[in-house]
């Protein structure tokens, strides 16, 4: 990283002055940015066990707007503030709705300084709203520009010493997946759609895919198939050995609500 990029890059010093200012009220009132937003969640369904394994929490604007206008409004200046909201608001949102098994939350590892320090408001959210710290899976992604590999390392150990699960998302979409996964052994890994997409017709696919059902069984890695849309990609993938599934084919994400779930049976 060169200096320009340091210097762009808050303080510890100055963030910590923000995350100082934070407790799980803020959330409630939605005072700390100048935009507000919510969540839909879809569920993550385990084909084996035939139940809901998790939900994912995805950001969505209040009038239900996508996650992409919501997202195209943090800047690196309020993204600490947004990221940490981000794991706020959907705790709190999950246990109002009732949600008993695990939730995916997305967070912005570059938003992040210190990782007990950072983790803070999601201890305190997750013990105010009595949800327990081992069902929530953060999830990060290689789109995301990886300023300091080593130091997300070290923030992802720092949550797992709070007992708080890791995913990979979008696995196998960019060039740096196998790097990335080397270093971080998630508890999870997504396979991007581009790899799950009509995989019952692309020999390729299926081969590089089998390949990674075979290296995350000997990691102690779950793989999750997301975007799943038919019928044939689910059964093709099931045959492969994956059990953990995503996608509109299951379920389409639920505004503030909890989507009913069907074709568990396959």
């Amino acid at each position: 990283m060169t200096n320009i990029e340091l210097s762009l890059v808050p303080s510890p010093e100055e963030r910590r002055d923000k995350i100082e200012s934070l407790t799980c009220e803020h959330c409630a009132k939605g005072s700390l940015l100048d935009f507000d937003f919510t969540f839909a969640f879809q569920p993550i369904v385990d084909l084996d066990k035939k139940e809901v394994h998790s939900y994912e929490a995805l950001v969505r604007g209040v009038e239900g707007e996508g996650a992409a206008e919501i997202l195209s409004r943090v800047t690196r200046d309020n993204r600490f503030r947004f990221d940490q909201l981000c794991r706020a608001k959907a705790i709190t949102l999950a246990s109002r709705l009732g949600i008993t098994t695990n939730i995916n939350i997305n967070f912005l590892v570059n938003a992040v300084y210190d990782p007990d320090q950072c983790i803070r408001l999601t201890l305190e959210c997750a013990r105010k709203n009595n949800f327990p710290i081992e069902r929530i899976i953060l999830e990060t992604t290689e789109e995301e520009k990886i300023e300091d590999p080593l130091f997300l390392k070290h923030v992802l150990e720092g949550y797992r010493s709070h007992g708080l699960l890791i995913a990979i998302d979008d696995f196998g979409e960019g060039y740096s997946s196998l790097n990335l996964m080397a270093q971080l052994t998630p508890e999870y890994l997504k396979l991007d759609r581009q790899l799950v997409t009509a995989i019952d017709r692309d020999t390729v696919r299926r081969r590089i895919v089998s390949a990674m059902v075979t290296l995350c069984r000997e990691m102690g890695i779950r793989l999750i198939a997301e975007g799943v849309e038919t019928l044939e990609e689910v059964r093709t993938l099931r045959e492969m050995g994956i059990a953990l599934f995503q996608g509109y084919f299951f379920a389409r994400p639920g505004f503030e609500s909890l989507p009913s779930v069907s074709r568990m049976d396959l």
